[in-house]
C-alpha cells in the first residue's frame, strides 16, 4: 500500500493538537482505490489570468476553470490534476451523449461531461473542466488552435504550480495548495489537440497527456500538399464554438480567414502559429510530458497523419509513449472497448501523475485493432517487421514488383472545366476498365494474409498540359469481406439502449453512459491508404513551383497512414486521378496528367514471413472486373 505523507495540524494558539492524520491516497494492485466520497467533494470555480487579450479589448482574458477535488483536500491531502481544456462545454457537448456542464445557483459546477470526474475523484485526483478563451464562461475569442486557444491552458498549469494568477467569483485570490501540482491533460478532438499544443510549450508540471484523435498542425487538419479539405475552416470553426454575439469576435475571424489563405492553399506564417511540431508558440522538441495517444487510422475528420507525424518527432526524442489505434472513426476509445480503456487509463494517469510503480509501461506500447473483434499488441508503432515493398503499375492494368518498360504511359484527366472531381466510389469502381478521370492497377490475388503497418508513400513521374493538377492517390482492397463500418452513422460504432457506470455518481451527474458496440458493414471493395497533392507544391508547402506543360516532373507523397490485414485472396488496387470531390473542395483543373509508369510507384509497408515480392503477382490474363459500382458514404464535416 502506497500514502501520501502529511503533518499535524497546529492551533490557533500555535500549540500542537493531538495529532490527526492526512488524509491517505490507498494503493492496491498497483492503482489507486475509491476512497474518497464523490458526494462529497468540493465543486468551485476560478477564473485564471491567461497573459492574453484574444479579443482585443484592453484587457486580459481570464479562462473559468471548473474544479471537482476530495473534500480531503482541505485537510492536507494534496492531488495530482486531471484536466479537459475544451471549446465545447456548451455548443456540442462533450462524449457520444453530447453532455454539457450543470451549475448551481451559485455558479458552481453540479455535473462534469465524461466520467473523468466520477471515475478519478474517488481514487485521490482533482478534475478540472476548462473552459477554452473566447468559450463558455472564459473571455475573449476562439482562434482555431491558434495561440490563445493554447496559450489559456498553459496558463491554468501555471496556476496549478504556483506561476499564475486566479480569482474566486467574489474577486479575491484563489491558490492552488491543494494540490501537488503534477497535470495530466486529456480530451477527444480539439480537446486533444489543446493538449498537444500546450505540451508543445514545455510548461512545467505537464506530466503526461492523453490525446484522443487530436491535431498536431492545423495546416495539415485544413489541407494536405496544398489540396483544400474544406474552404474557411479556421473562421468557420472559431464561429461554431463561440457562442456569444457574432459582432463580438468578427474582427478576429476576419483575421483568421485572410491567414488561412484559401486563395492557394499554401503553408504560411499564419500556419505556423498553429503547428505544434514545429510552430512559433510551440513545437516538439519543447515536449517534457509522457503521452498516451489514440487515433482511428480510418477517421477522416481529424485525419491520421496528425498521430503519425507527431507520434514518429516524439519517438526521435526518445519522450515516453503508448497508443492504441482501431479501425474506426473519429471515435473515443470509451465508446470503442470501454473496460480496457478505463483499466489502462488508469495505471497511466497513477503512473504519471501519482507516480506509482505499476506494470503499464511493461505492457507493450501499441494496441491495434485489425478487424471488428481483433486486438493485438506490439512492441511499438509501426511494427518493427514492417518491411516496405515497392510495387509498380504496369502498361497492362497490373500492379506488382517490377518496373513498368520504359515508354510505358497511363493518362487521366481532372475533370474538364470547373467541375469539383470525381467521387471515390467513381475512381475505384471497375478497376479494369479505362476510365476517362483516372488510371487504375490490380495485382492478382494475395497468395496470403498479410498485414499492412505504417505510412505508404507514392512516387509518380508525371506531365501535364496545363501548370498544375490535384493528384489523388488510393491504395484499394478489391475483396468480399466484413469490415468496421468506419464511413457509416457512428464512424463505425452503434450506440445501444443499455448503460454502464464508471465511478461513483450524484443525482445531477450519475457518471453512467450507454454501451456501444462496433458497427460492420460487408462490402467488396476498401480504400485502405489516401493520399492528395497540389502538383506545385510538390517541392515546397510554402513557394509553388507551376509546372512547364509538357514536360516530366517526379513527385512523391505520403498517404495516410494504415494499419491493415490484406486478406488472401483479395486484390491490393492502385487508383491515380484528379480532384477528389468527396474529399477535396478544390475546383478540379481540367488538366491532362500522364503518367510515365516506368517512374511510377507505391511503397507499402508489410509484415509477411518470405519474400514480400512474392506476394504480389501480376494480374493474371483471365478477366476480372471487380465491382463495377461502389457506394461510399462521406463522413460529415465536424471536430467534435
Amino acid at each position: 500500500m502506497a500514502v501520501l505523507t502529511g503533518a499535524a495540524l497546529v492551533v490557533a494558539g500555535g500549540a500542537t493538537a493531538a495529532a490527526r492524520p492526512v488524509p491517505k491516497i490507498v494503493v492496491k494492485h498497483g492503482v489507486t482505490q475509491p476512497v474518497f466520497s464523490y458526494k462529497d467533494a468540493i465543486r468551485e470555480h476560478v477564473y485564471v489570468e491567461t497573459g492574453v487579450d484574444s479579443d482585443r479589448d484592453g484587457k486580459t482574458d481570464r479562462v473559468n476553470v471548473d474544479i471537482i477535488r476530495p473534500k480531503e483536500t482541505e485537510q492536507g491531502l494534496k492531488v495530482p490534476v486531471i484536466m479537459d481544456e475544451s471549446p465545447y462545454y456548451d455548443n456540442a457537448g462533450r462524449g457520444n451523449e453530447s453532455e454539457r456542464k450543470t451549475y448551481d445557483a451559485k455558479g458552481d459546477p453540479q455535473k462534469f461531461p465524461l466520467y473523468y470526474d466520477n471515475y478519478f475523484v474517488p481514487r485521490g485526483y482533482a478534475f478540472l473542466a476548462v473552459d477554452m478563451v473566447g468559450t463558455t464562461r472564459s473571455d475573449g475569442c476562439p482562434v482555431s488552435g491558434g495561440p490563445s486557444d493554447v496559450l489559456g491552458g498553459k496558463a491554468v498549469i501555471d496556476w496549478l504550480n504556483g506561476r499564475a494568477k486566479a480569482y474566486k467569483p467574489d474577486g479575491s485570490a484563489a491558490t492552488a495548495t491543494w494540490t501537488t501540482g503534477r497535470t495530466g491533460m486529456i480530451g477527444k478532438s480539439y480537446d486533444g489537440t489543446l493538449a498537444n499544443g500546450v505540451a508543445a510549450t514545455g510548461v512545467q508540471g505537464l506530466e503526461t497527456i492523453v490525446p484522443i484523435a487530436a491535431i498536431s498542425n492545423w495546416y495539415a487538419y485544413s489541407r494536405m500538399n496544398g489540396v483544400k479539405y474544406t474552404d474557411d475552416e479556421q473562421p468557420w470553426l472559431s464561429d461554431y464554438v463561440d457562442t456569444d454575439p457574432a459582432a463580438k469576435c468578427a474582427a478576429v475571424r476576419a483575421d483568421l480567414d485572410k491567414g488561412e489563405d484559401d486563395a492557394t492553399g499554401n503553408y504560411n506564417a499564419y500556419w505556423k502559429t498553429t503547428d505544434y511540431l514545429d510552430g512559433t508558440i510551440g513545437r516538439v522538441e519543447n515536449v517534457r510530458a509522457s503521452i498516451f495517444a489514440y487515433h482511428g487510422v480510418n477517421d477522416l475528420n481529424v485525419k491520421d497523419d496528425h498521430f503519425a507525424k507527431w507520434w514518429n518527432a516524439l519517438a526521435k526524442r526518445g519522450v515516453q509513449r503508448k497508443v492504441w489505434l482501431s479501425q474506426t472513426g473519429h471515435v473515443d476509445p470509451f465508446d470503442i472497448r470501454r473496460a480496457a480503456w478505463v483499466e489502462v487509463l488508469h495505471k497511466w494517469f497513477d503512473h504519471e501523475l501519482q507516480k506509482i510503480d505499476n506494470d503499464v509501461l511493461r505492457l507493450p506500447r501499441a494496441d491495434i485493432q485489425l478487424g471488428p473483434d481483433q486486438w493485438v499488441t506490439q512492441s511499438d508503432w509501426p511494427a518493427q517487421e514492417a518491411k516496405a515493398v515497392t510495387l509498380h503499375p504496369g502498361a497492362d492494368g497490373s500492379l506488382g514488383p517490377e518496373p513498368a518498360a520504359k515508354g510505358s504511359t497511363g493518362t487521366f484527366t481532372d475533370v474538364p472545366g470547373a467541375g469539383k472531381g470525381t467521387t471515390e466510389a467513381e475512381m475505384v469502381a471497375s478497376p479494369t476498365t479505362a476510365k476517362p478521370f483516372r488510371v487504375a492497377y490490380v495485382s492478382g490475388p494475395l497468395p496470403e494474409t498479410t498485414r499492412l503497418s505504417g505510412t505508404p508513400t507514392a512516387g509518380l513521374r508525371i506531365m501535364l498540359n496545363k501548370p498544375t493538377s490535384n493528384v489523388t492517390a488510393l491504395l484499394v482492397d478489391y475483396g468480399d469481406d466484413t469490415r468496421v463500418d468506419y464511413l457509416g452513422t457512428g464512424s463505425g460504432i452503434e450506440t445501444l439502449t443499455t448503460e454502464d457506470c464508471n465511478g461513483e455518481g450524484t443525482a445531477s451527474d450519475d457518471g453512467c453512459y450507454k454501451q456501444t458496440r462496433i458497427k460492420t458493414i460487408s462490402s467488396a471493395v476498401n480504400v485502405v491508404a489516401r493520399g492528395w497533392l497540389d502538383a506545385q507544391n510538390r517541392e515546397s508547402l510554402s513557394d509553388p513551383s507551376p509546372l512547364k506543360p509538357g514536360s516530366y516532373y517526379d513527385v512523391r507523397w505520403d498517404t495516410l497512414s494504415q494499419e491493415y490485414l490484406l486478406k488472401k485472396g483479395h486484390r491490393l488496387g492502385l487508383v491515380l486521378a484528379g480532384t477528389d470531390a468527396d474529399y477535396n473542395t478544390e475546383k478540379a483543373t481540367g488538366a491532362k496528367v500522364t503518367v510515365d509508369l516506368s517512374g511510377a510507384s507505391i511503397s507499402v509497408p508489410i509484415i509477411t514471413g518470405q519474400d514480400p515480392a512474392a506476394l504480389l503477382t501480376p494480374r493474371p490474363a483471365t478477366p476480372w472486373r471487380g465491382p463495377s459500382q461502389v457506394t461510399l458514404p462521406v463522413q460529415e464535416r465536424k471536430l467534435s
